[in-house]
């Protein structure tokens, strides 16, 4: 069974003057110990899905609907004392900048010391500290950083604070939002080089939410390819990513640079995002897609399966068959 199941999840919010669906009939399984990417273009969906996993949407929410399963239990039906427990003992969250997630005024030990007294407050102060030097060391931050303040570290620092922050109670579950796009090439790789080797010595899931096609690539083992609030495909990184059947898919990787074979010319994705507040009875990718015949404006696509756990949803391409 997955640790985590999200079937069919539609998510839309309110704006000034209209309703906007963000996520559209979602489904995906990350199972333990399983990193999986969750990659596309801004507005495609990504962070509104993975706040609706973590129960953190805004007020101006307006439905939330399917199932979203964390260890059989649906996080959606949760009461908010469940909620409190799952959250951090069974999934965390490391948000994009480190810095709003910390208190400026407070030494770093201090809030950690806070965040555990939640939920043990009876705990003597001695095994809290213990619990904190540890994950210092996990994340190779100095015993010094507990009596630092915020604004003392570097955006690498505070980086790994809040990926101590996130394993303090051991989860089963990680999801990175954006985690490490603010951080420099270097010290973005060397924390991700980290979080791998957290992985496998915690034994822990990860959901990474990204732009960014190289970081899912050398960091996940699965993919999923999320466009306009839409999957268009989802499968193993080696299998989507070096042989994509997509036609959003292959665009994105084709506006990526490699740093390996011939040089090549990039090519971008002519026009833009649908506005998610209409219907869009067809494919939502057909008005950019260079294939697109009339069923594609008129149909809703099926996902087709390539092979077991790699699905893509497009008209040119039936169960077992690719559009090659």
């Amino acid at each position: 069974m997955p640790l985590l199941e999200i079937k069919n999840v539609n998510i839309a919010y309110n704006t000034a003057d209209k309703q906007v669906k963000a996520c559209r009939n979602i489904s995906l399984d990350v199972y333990e110990e399983e990193s999986v990417g969750i990659v596309g273009e801004s507005g495609s969906g990504k962070s509104t899905l993975a706040m609706g996993i973590l129960r953190l949407l805004p007020e101006n929410i307006i439905e939330v609907s399917g199932q979203a399963l964390i260890e059989g239990k649906d996080i959606f039906q949760m009461s908010h004392e469940e909620l409190r427990e799952y959250r951090w003992k069974t999934m965390s969250v490391i948000f994009q900048k480190a810095m709003n997630s910390l208190s400026p005024v407070h030494r770093i030990g201090k809030q950690m010391e806070d965040i555990y007294r939640v939920h043990y407050p009876q705990e003597p102060l001695e095994n809290i500290q213990k619990r904190i030097y540890e994950l210092l060391k996990i994340v190779n931050l100095s015993d010094r950083v507990y009596m630092s303040y915020p604004h003392e570290l570097s955006g690498g620092m505070m980086q790994r604070v809040a990926i101590a922050l996130a394993l303090i109670f051991s989860p089963k579950l990680l999801i990175m939002d954006e985690a490490t796009t603010a951080l420099d090439v270097v010290t973005q790789s060397q924390i991700l080089n980290e979080i791998m080797e957290l992985e496998k010595k915690l034994k822990i899931a990860r959901v990474m939410i990204t732009h960014d096609v190289s970081v899912v690539a050398s960091t996940c083992k699965r993919v999923v390819v999320l466009y306009a609030g839409e999957i268009m495909e989802q499968g193993d990184v080696k299998d989507v990513l070096l042989d994509p059947k997509h036609p959003y898919t292959q665009g994105l990787l084709n506006s990526f640079p490699s740093f390996k074979g011939e040089r090549g010319q990039l090519r971008g994705i002519e026009g833009s995002l649908p506005d998610l507040s209409q219907d869009i009875p067809g494919c939502v990718f057909a008005p950019r897609c260079p294939h697109a015949c009339e069923k594609c404006q008129k149909e809703k696509p099926q996902a087709h399966e390539i092979k077991p756990r790699w699905s893509v949803s497009c008209h040119l391409i039936k169960d077992g068959e690719s559009n090659d």
